[in-house]
């Protein structure tokens, strides 16, 4: 799952913390062969999350025997993008670092990443959406490895069928209710600070949006949607999902118990991305993927396109060696294979892609899934979202007037955006 959270704590130790675990596969670069990079001398830092860190560790130590340096990958397990951009500033940092795409926009304001050099025929081995998500101000600021969508998750023993609408699988939940076989509608975390990553299929569904998009379809942070008539139409199809209406959506359910009380059979449907299914297979649920069904009569449920990423970062000490790796290794289908083995998520190297699909058929039924999605919004001003959205919704789903909280949560962002 995405990490949005503030806090700077960890930099300090995270700076003595390399990881040495193991891996799998063999890769081949042509690192070796630009003068370049063969002329960096010292260590090539990467910080990565723990189960990136160990699928890196065998790609890292043939680079670097190729490069003559000692190549270190250091495991963060929290705060990464705070973190990062900390130690960048503090001259602590790393030459790679791996992460959501969604933290360019930030990256760039704080001149923590600078833009990847990828040639034109490694670019065309990349999915088109994927690419497009790590594409700001016109330049490209990460090499994408994996790509991440939300999902309607099924039990099949329970609900046979995948339902049409929203509609139809309240009524499904309901009835599986009445008969004592699940205790909750669907699994959708909302907690008590709300989130707006999970909530976005409904709300895309009934009309919603975040930002508008300028004539190119980039983002744009002067049409802002929350607080428009748009959305609070939106907000009140939530409030009729909430617990003053028919309790699909409740504030009980939250980021710690939606997934292990769809695995513990309490509900037949769950709304959650690729890291779920390891759970739900040790579960020994009978699963299905399909979208997030629409409102009836609305538009598509439109999930939101995160991509796992590659940056090179701006005050690294070794960023030749950092290109290098980040663009003729990250491109290569072992090292995407070897990341989608460590976590089942679609590779975004349609080689690598095209190499895995054959033994996992859910690859396929992501894609579907996430056939409408559009990619998270990587400018600075999301950052403003979040909080405010958050509550909004969890306060419309504990029974807040719709209209006056989400017109509220408007203004509150507006002024964070323009202030």
């Amino acid at each position: 799952m995405r990490i949005r959270a503030a806090g700077v704590a960890g930099a300090l130790t995270l700076a003595l913390l390399a990881a040495g675990c193991g891996g799998k596969s063999d890769d081949k670069g042509t690192a070796a062969t630009d003068p370049s990079a063969k002329a960096a001398t010292g260590e090539l830092v990467i910080w990565a999350d723990d189960k990136r860190a160990a699928a890196l560790k065998p790609f890292a130590d043939k680079f670097g025997t190729e490069n003559g340096v000692t190549v270190k990958i250091q495991a963060i397990s929290k705060d990464q993008q705070t973190t990062f951009v900390t130690a960048s500033q503090q001259g602590s940092g790393p030459d790679v670092m791996v992460g959501a795409h969604d933290w360019i926009g930030n990256l760039v304001q704080n001149g923590a990443i600078d833009p990847v050099q990828l040639s034109d025929q490694q670019k065309s081995g990349i999915a088109g959406n994927a690419l497009k998500a790590v594409t700001f101000n016109g330049q490209t600021y990460g090499v994408p490895y994996a790509t991440e969508n939300l999902a309607l998750i099924r039990n099949t023993d329970l609900a046979p069928d995948s339902p049409a609408t929203i509609e139809d699988l309240v009524a499904t939940g309901q009835k599986l209710i009445s008969q004592k076989k699940a205790s909750e509608i669907l699994c959708l975390q909302v907690g008590q600070t709300g989130d707006a990553y999970h909530l976005y299929p409904l709300y895309s569904s009934a009309g919603g949006y975040l930002f508008g998009t300028t004539a190119n379809g980039d983002y744009d942070p002067k049409d802002l949607g929350v607080g428009t008539p748009a959305s609070v139409n939106a907000f009140k199809k939530i409030a009729a999902l909430g617990e003053k209406g028919n309790k699909t959506l409740k504030r009980s359910i939250t980021s710690d118990n939606s997934i292990s009380t769809f695995t513990g059979k309490k509900c037949a449907f769950l709304v959650s991305g690729p890291w779920a299914i390891t759970d739900v297979k040790k579960a020994g649920i009978k699963y299905d993927i399909t979208p997030v069904p629409p409102f009836a009569g609305g538009k598509p449920a439109q999930p939101f396109l995160g991509v796992q990423t590659f940056y090179v970062a701006a005050k690294g000490k070794n960023k030749a060696l950092a290109q290098e790796f980040v663009t003729n290794y990250v491109t290569t289908p072992d090292l995407a294979v070897a990341l989608y083995q460590a976590e089942p998520r679609p590779p975004a190297l349609t080689a690598a892609f095209d190499q895995v699909k054959g033994t996992d058929p859910d690859l396929a039924k992501w894609q579907e899934a996430g056939k409408n999605a559009i990619p998270l919004p990587a400018i600075p001003e999301m950052a403003a979202i979040w909080d405010p959205f958050g509550k909004a919704e969890a306060a419309v789903v504990g029974g807040a007037d719709p209209a006056k909280t989400i017109e509220a949560a408007g203004k509150t962002i507006s002024g964070s955006i323009n202030k």
